[in-house]
């Protein structure tokens, strides 16, 4: 099994942490782990990598060499996403290489990326193998992501901050100025960015979401049953 986790500590460790459960229902199976440079702070996960790396035989690291993204030193950059995005991006070759020769020398049963690693679908078309994304939110944040494009569709010319209750479908109404700080307002740098996360989502294999079915029952409902795309799906 592939693994692509996002760059940052926090991805890193659950997307490792689901490697681990694989292993102990899977014991048979190996675990590779696609290792992007981290954009900031690389020592924060040296030494996690290197306790992981020792305790568990399975679990293998490839580590990608490092990308020079374009707005590298920009000023104008008001989340730290755009830089992990624009750098996710740039290593698709890298990635693609390393698909490649891990399919040369091992039976990959399966590709599970992150949120953010969407761009990696570009180039998983050339594989056999199916590619699901590991959703570490819980079915209520995953609804808002699937619903976020027709929100964008539905209400133009709008900032989701302006919006008075959000309907969502499985999810309780809420106010637009509580969604997430990237999604509030359309000009944002990385708005169409989560709006084309939204749309990629169903284009996966499958989704593992970490929850589960008596917690949120209507939200996992209401993805089950589709209750979220427009025609431009």
């Amino acid at each position: 099994i592939v693994l692509y986790p996002a760059p940052p500590i926090g991805h890193l460790v659950s997307m490792v942490e689901l490697g681990k459960t694989i292993l102990s229902k899977n014991p048979s199976l190996s675990i590779h782990i696609i290792l992007v440079p981290p954009p900031y702070q690389p020592e924060s996960t040296a030494t996690y990598i290197s306790s992981v790396s020792s305790s568990f035989p399975s679990i293998t690291f490839h580590h990608l060499p490092a990308v020079t993204p374009y707005s590298s030193s920009s000023t104008s950059r008001h989340h730290h996403e755009s830089l992990l995005l624009e750098i996710l991006c740039f290593s698709n070759p890298s990635v693609h290489r390393t698909l490649f020769s891990l399919s040369r020398n091992f039976n990959v049963r399966a590709m599970i990326i992150d949120f953010f690693c969407t761009a990696v679908l570009d180039i998983t078309a050339d594989f056999t193998f199916p590619v699901y994304f590991f959703y570490t939110s819980g079915a209520a944040c995953l609804a808002f992501s699937f619903y976020l494009p027709t929100i964008d569709e539905t209400t133009p010319g709008k900032n989701l901050k302006d919006i008075p209750t959000v309907h969502i479908p499985g999810v309780p109404p809420m106010k637009g100025s509580d969604m997430p700080k990237a999604v509030l307002e359309r000009d944002d740098e990385v708005y169409d960015v989560f709006i084309m996360f939204g749309k990629q989502l169903s284009k996966s294999s499958g989704i593992i979401i970490n929850t589960f079915d008596a917690l949120e029952n209507r939200a996992i409902w209401a993805i089950r049953e589709g209750l979220f795309f427009l025609n431009f799906y």
